[in-house]
């Protein structure tokens, strides 16, 4: 169980900012290019459309900045009291260079540094983890954490298995010290490599360089195996999910809502009968976005705004390549 390194300080989101592309692939047009149906599409995954950001020279940063402007204007904050960026991304703008420092050189997060976090669609849960530690031990009092991923860079559209699946889309939150003692309560975080070949890029890496023979292997894009990857999901997701519940002392009557990785309804479902929640509490956008990756929970809470009351008992839940995965219990800082 999480503790904190100062009992005097507790973590808490306190502003929540979001961005997704005007533009989208709906399943009727992967219809006209795939073997596949929006039945098919939508009893398998419950996605309808995934938004896909076009136009040239425009990466994950373009996608992370609109989002942590969107909160900057929200929040009315000045972007120079921002302590640390971090960007929670498996498709940054370069090989090498980090995104994060990108992202805030264009907000005007001047004094702050930042850095990349990779953990897939367990990015946000893992970079929630890292945020709230800068703020309980003191060090740091604004954190701005965001999630964002441009999936399309990354998808062969020839194939449905990943075709279907994911979007472009960018959520962040700020995280500083709570004044109300509701914020980040504890999380439960977990990784296994013996997965990793079950959802991964091969290719652009130090083990498989971009090469030629990689390009015409098709190496540059994401691949599955779906069957595998879907009951370690169900599985990993769940049991996480119950987890930090149970340990919390938590009955599905107190939680407010559940909000899930948004990477496919049926997991989703899975997540939520383990811990015996009514559907109308499990927060889902997943039919108008995907699979955003890092970005699916903090668009959830960007999404899901208005709905959030201060002192509400929240479960987040993720699982991703890596393999990576977890869920977290937090109680929400404002109205």
């Amino acid at each position: 169980m999480k503790t904190n390194s100062s009992k005097n300080i507790k973590a808490a989101i306190t502003a929540v900012g979001g961005f997704v592309p005007k533009d989208f692939i709906s399943n009727q047009d992967l219809e006209k290019s795939l073997d596949t149906t929006d039945e098919w599409i939508t009893t398998r995954t419950g996605i309808k459309k995934r938004r896909i950001l076009k136009g040239q020279a425009k990466g994950t940063s373009y996608l992370a900045i609109k989002a942590a402007e969107d909160l900057i204007n929200k929040r009315k904050i000045n972007p120079e009291t921002i302590d640390l960026v971090i960007v929670s991304t498996i498709t940054p703008d370069y090989k090498g260079a980090a995104t994060a420092p990108s992202v805030a050189s264009a907000i005007n997060a001047k004094n702050a540094y930042s850095f990349d976090l990779s953990a897939a669609c367990s990015g946000f849960l893992y970079g929630m983890s890292t945020a709230t530690s800068f703020i309980e031990s003191g060090r740091y009092k604004k954190v701005l954490l965001i999630g964002a991923d441009k999936m399309s860079s990354v998808v062969d559209y020839s194939k449905r298995e990943t075709s279907i699946l994911f979007g472009d889309g960018a959520g962040a939150v700020l995280v500083e010290p709570s004044n109300n003692n509701f914020g980040w309560e504890d999380e439960y975080l977990r990784s296994d490599g013996i997965g990793a070949e079950w959802l991964m890029v091969k290719g652009g890496g130090s083990m498989y360089p971009m090469t030629q023979e990689a390009l015409d292997s098709g190496w540059h894009y994401i691949t599955q195996d779906g069957k595998t990857v879907f009951k370690a999901a169900v599985s990993e997701m769940a049991n996480a999910t119950e987890e930090i519940v149970s340990r919390n002392n938590l009955n599905a009557e107190e939680i407010k809502f559940l909000l899930p990785h948004q990477a496919n309804k049926r997991i989703i479902d899975a997540a939520a009968e383990k811990i015996n929640l009514d559907k109308n509490k499990v927060l889902m956008n997943i039919s108008e976005y995907g699979n955003t990756t890092a970005a699916t929970i903090p668009l959830l809470m960007f999404d899901y705004e208005s709905k959030l009351s201060k002192g509400d008992k929240l479960i987040l839940t993720a699982f991703g390549a890596g393999l990576t995965w977890g869920a977290a219990y937090l109680t929400w800082a404002y109205d």
